[in-house]
This record gives structure tokens, sequence and C-alpha cells, in this order.
């Protein structure tokens, strides 16, 4: 089963030949909050030889592995590997290195590089991954107290409310919950609300 982190964590390993490895990792939803990610970590960071980073979606698909000025294959790879290996997805991980003066080798690298990332992802809190979709809800001011309830009593991740014409929000539902939810939304506003899943307009 495949999982993701709950929050955003950093470990640093015992120095590799007086090199010094920390692995940053936190949950991200696409590419671009995961630049993100590593952009801070620079920041946090801006002395560090390396912010090398992999990055794995579930949704969709998606991996990369960066070296970071590191050789070929080095670094980006055995993060994401360990990544792989323990089915961590939606997640981005930046092991950082503090160069120590002894050169380690590609195969040094590999191993530190994986060492590093493997230890983050054992120690940071990884919750199993649930499949999900986004959807998009409309709906009049006079349901907005009974969607409220339905959202809450259904446990429903929810952006904040905007208010228009018609008060708009962005839900996140687990594909396994679809007909229910859906269905509660109905009932909850007598057949009045308009939702778009995914991008794409249906009927509740």
């Amino acid at each position: 089963m495949s999982r993701t982190p709950r929050e955003r964590s950093r470990l640093e390993i015992s120095p590799i030949k007086g090199s010094r490895f920390i692995a940053t990792l936190a949950p991200v939803s696409d590419e671009a909050s995961a630049r993100r990610l590593v952009a801070e970590v620079e920041a946090q960071m801006p002395d560090a030889t390396h912010h090398c980073w992999a990055l794995r979606l579930a949704r969709p698909a998606l991996e990369r592995a960066v070296d970071a000025g590191e050789p070929s294959g080095s670094a980006g790879r055995p993060i994401l590997a360990a990544m792989t290996g323990r089915d961590v997805v939606d997640a981005c991980v930046v092991v950082t290195r503090y160069y120590g003066g002894t050169k380690l080798g590609v195969g040094g690298l590999v191993r530190a590089y994986g060492r590093a990332a493997a230890a983050g992802l054992d120690a940071a809190a990884l919750v199993e991954r649930v499949d999900a979709s986004t959807w998009t809800i409309e709906h009049g001011y006079e349901d907005g107290p009974a969607v409220e309830r339905t959202i809450a009593r259904l446990s429903l991740r929810a952006d904040e409310a905007t208010f228009g014409v018609a008060i708009r929000r962005t839900l996140e539902v687990p594909v396994a919950r679809a007909d229910e939810v859906a269905g509660a939304l109905r009932d909850a506003t007598a057949g009045r609300i308009r939702i778009a899943r995914d991008g794409a307009n249906s009927d509740p």
C-alpha cells in the first residue's frame, strides 16, 4: 500500500568521511510544490555544497531524480530508489550535502545519498495514501450551513470557500466514497448543488 508523509521532517545522518548529509522530506501535490520545497531548503542552507532531490507522484504518475551537480546517477536516483522501495508517493525528498574534504567516489555517493534518504523516510511519519479526486462545488447561500455540516460529518478536506453569485469551494473526495459523498451533498441541498469532478461537470 502506498504511503505519503503526513508532514515535513528533517534528519541528519552521521557524517561520512567528513561530509554531512541532511534529508528533508515533505508531502507534495505536484512538481511545482516539489520545486518550491527544494528552493526553501536551498534558502535555509545556502552554504551547502549540493541539494539533490527526488519526486514521486501517484496521480498523475511522475518521477524525478535530480543530481544537482553530483556525478550523473549518483544522488537523485538512489534517493528515488529509497522512495520506491518504501512505496512512498506524493512526496519529495531533498538530501543536502556539506562537503567534508574527502571525495567519496560515485559508489560512495550512491550509498551515502541512498542511506540519508532511507533514514529520513524511515524516521518520518508516513500515512496510507488514499486515492482521491478533486471536486469543485457551487451552491446557493441558503444551502451553506447544510453543506458545511455535510462536509464536517463526512470528514472531507476542503479549501476555503469563495463567495460570489454562489458559494464555491474545492473538496478532496476519496474515489471509493464518491457515490456516498455525491448523494449526501445532493440530499443536503435538495439536488441544487453543482459539482465538477476533476474539472469535468457532472450531476451529483
